[in-house]
């Protein structure tokens, strides 16, 4: 195992990350059921490849983070769901509309060219260039039959530096878009969960139907079925959605009351059905653990 000969695999480590000739292995693939009955298909590295990235990735974030826009939270150092959760919750008080974004199998179609040059055009030296190209082709090792999958574009989502080329990807792809198309309007993203907020109904329609087009014009698919408009307004309206689900939160108007026991309703967050199910199993499964233990 790799911790036995710990100071001469990570002496090799080193050397080969130096010398231009680490060439990662095949990542294990790993299916983990969703809510939805469906799978999501992870990329696992080797331990000395993760610990290669983890290298590479302290490097670029250095770099990177800096020029980040400041409604990413994703994956990044001193910001965390909490924070996209409560500028959600403020921007819906203000705000009677959100699109809920949702992109089919994003880290699977993230391109591989338009990474490499954002790499290019932030300075990265070539040799990190050179490996995160490596990173992003290296083939899938199949759970059932070992077969390798060659990859032609993605990055692996399970890959310790897949988050920090993903973050990149959408900067271009999604927040400097919208910092040029739509100027003033409001948005928090969580790698590639996206809220958007707007004043009116129109203009929120607007936007999904250009956010498809931007999204096709870099490779990306919005899925129409998941990408939702609500209206989240103290005042009802008859014949649209009024909630939505950001990070595992159901956002929708509820009845409060403040110190003085006065009831008002406000827009704010709680725990989403498919969130407190899975927290229910989790339960379960670690009681049934402890009695047959």
């Amino acid at each position: 195992m790799f911790d036995q000969q710990r100071d001469g695999n990570l002496y090799k480590i080193w050397n080969r990350l130096c010398s231009g000739t680490w060439f990662p292995p095949p990542v294990l693939e790993k299916r983990i059921p969703k809510s939805n009955g469906k799978e999501r298909i992870l990329g696992i590295p080797t331990v000395s490849d993760r610990i290669a990235q983890g290298a590479i990735k302290l490097f670029m974030e250095e770099k990177l983070d800096p020029i980040f826009h400041a409604d990413s939270y994703g994956y990044r150092p001193g910001k965390s769901a909490h924070d996209a959760l409560k500028q959600c919750a403020i921007r819906c008080w203000r705000y009677s509309w959100i699109l809920e974004v949702d992109i089919s199998a994003f880290f699977d179609h993230v391109r591989h060219d338009l990474v490499l040059k954002a790499l290019e055009h932030h300075g990265m030296p070539k040799w990190v260039i050179l490996y995160c190209r490596r990173w992003m082709e290296a083939p899938m090792q199949s759970c059932e039959n070992g077969e390798l999958i060659t990859r032609t574009r993605g990055t692996p989502q399970g890959g310790v530096i897949s988050p920090l080329l993903a973050n990149l990807f959408l900067h271009y792809a999604f927040d400097l878009w919208m910092e040029r198309e739509y100027r003033g309007v409001p948005f928090e993203r969580y790698a590639d969960d996206i809220v958007v907020h707007c004043s009116r109904m129109s203009d929120v329609t607007r936007l999904k139907n250009r956010l498809s087009e931007r999204f096709s014009e870099v490779g990306l698919v919005l899925n129409a079925g998941k990408t939702n408009i609500a209206y989240i307004d103290t005042f009802k309206r008859r014949n649209v959605a009024t909630s939505f689900t950001f990070l595992g939160y159901d956002f929708k108007v509820r009845t409060l009351k403040n110190f003085k026991g006065e009831r008002y309703r406000k827009c704010m967050p709680g725990a989403s059905n498919a969130a407190m199910l899975q927290n229910n199993r989790n339960n379960q499964e670690v009681a049934y653990t402890s009695l047959n233990s």
